[in-house]
């Protein structure tokens, strides 16, 4: 009894140790490691040593990273920031529910159903075609031009709908690369215990393909609050046009630096979220 206790002991032993390949992998991983914090510390060595020494460096340093301009103006670009963080909250649920409902007319498969199924052919098409800040100028100063009552004519509406037109017809796309993603198996399941089309969309392949794009879609919504300082060109004071008004009030451009600034504190966290979930999607698929 006990030679098979320590018999067991000696495998789990030799199990638990590393094999020459992984301890091979493991020292691959740490060069790789070493080389890349030494470039990368030669490279960030070079731009602060070098920089400095360049002829413009001090008009460049007092127009863009003067320090007492910069404590003056931050406070008012958090507050104009937090406008841009309304149009964002308001904007991408109205996306989400946009884009989902074109995804699904363009999986429209019932004969009679093929107008809507055309309709979201044209809505992508065109909507994807257009840049952005075209669309805000033409809805955004094209539609208060007929004259409407306030609140109407309120650039804050038009510019959320001129982004909503836009930013559905990327999300639609990715939401129908997510269904076409769901294999027939899974439909062809679905019909054989008894469930309609609409419940099998509904309960089985809207669940998993959503979840499939999930990381994609952030990329966009990452995208989206950067472009919201696009409807500063149609009248709303956000964090852009407020940097701008300080420039011209200091005649410096380092509240374009501190807006820049606050935009990275916001993006660079949501980017790497979005990261980190398509990496957690690939490890779970392999």
């Amino acid at each position: 009894m006990g030679d098979t206790s320590l018999g067991s002991a000696a495998v789990g032993q030799s199990t638990a140790a590393p094999t020459r390949r992984e301890v091979y992998e493991a020292g691959v991983r740490r060069r790789a490691n070493r080389i890349a914090l030494i470039s990368t510390a030669a490279v960030l060595a070079a731009i602060v040593l070098l920089v400095p020494l360049a002829p413009g460096w001090d008009a460049v340093q007092k127009s863009f990273f003067n320090g007492r301009v910069f404590a003056a103006t931050f406070p008012g670009l958090l507050e104009a920031f937090l406008l841009n963080v309304m149009i964002f909250a308001w904007s991408a649920p109205l996306i989400a529910i946009t884009g989902l409902a074109i995804a699904l007319c363009r999986d429209a498969r019932a004969p009679a159903l093929f107008p809507l199924k055309l309709f979201g052919v044209a809505y992508t098409d065109i909507f994807r075609g257009l840049p952005v800040v075209l669309v805000i100028y033409i809805i955004g100063f094209g539609v208060p031009g007929l004259g409407l009552p306030r609140p109407w004519n309120s650039p804050y509406i038009w510019g959320t709908l001129a982004l909503v037109l836009v930013y559905s017809a990327y999300v639609a796309e990715v939401i129908r690369s997510g269904i076409d993603s769901i294999h027939q198996s899974q439909r062809s399941a679905a019909a054989s215990l008894g469930l309609s089309d609409r419940d099998t969309m509904r309960f089985v392949v809207l669940p998993q393909a959503i979840r499939n794009v999930v990381p994609a879609n952030m990329n966009l919504f990452i995208a989206l609050q950067k472009d919201v300082a696009l409807l500063s060109f149609i009248g709303p004071v956000e964090i852009f046009r407020q940097a701008g008004v300080y420039k011209s009030l200091y005649a410096n451009f380092t509240p374009y630096v501190g807006a820049a600034l606050i935009f990275l504190a916001l993006t660079i966290p949501a980017t790497r979220y979005a990261d980190y979930l398509m990496n957690k999607q690939n490890r779970a698929r392999s």
